[in-house]
């Protein structure tokens, strides 16, 4: 199993989704969760909103701090926001590998704004959910974030 966890600063919106999106879609072969640099300490309700309008219900999201997960061993983590990519990230346990997958915040904008950040998580998701385990390079994972 590839524990995966997704990071950004506020941990409210594009984190929380692409958490559940690669626990969705990883259908057990992948363990994602999501914390944040500066946790907002809720989840936007458009972001679960939005994965419930596609069938995926998060399994408990919560908004928490990247301390929480220093000292779980982890294979990758996923920054999802310029804000976190460019933070001195805390050590983790297992020498994952880090990509940095940033999409646009959609915390003050439309339903529409939410529906793209979804489709584009979804589809770097799915991508990278299709390689076998011998593919998952530095290079090929982060190359799933240049769309």
């Amino acid at each position: 199993m590839l524990n995966i966890l997704v990071l950004c600063t506020g941990n409210s919106c594009r984190s929380i989704m692409l958490e559940a999106i690669l626990n969705h879609y990883g259908a057990g072969r992948v363990r994602a969760v999501s914390a944040g640099s500066q946790p907002a300490g809720y989840v936007h309700p458009l972001s679960l909103e939005t994965l419930a309008q596609h069938g995926i219900v998060p399994e408990n999201p919560k908004s928490q701090s990247w301390d929480e997960f220093t000292n779980h061993p982890l294979d990758m983590v996923i920054t999802v926001c310029n804000d976190a990519a460019g933070e001195t990230c805390p050590v983790f346990i297992g020498a994952p590998l880090h990509l940095h997958w940033g999409v646009p915040d959609p915390a003050k904008g439309t339903k529409a704004d939410f529906e793209a950040v979804f489709q584009t998580l979804k589809r770097r998701a799915q991508a990278l959910l299709a390689l076998g385990q011998s593919d998952l390079t530095y290079e090929q994972c982060q190359s799933l974030g240049q769309d």
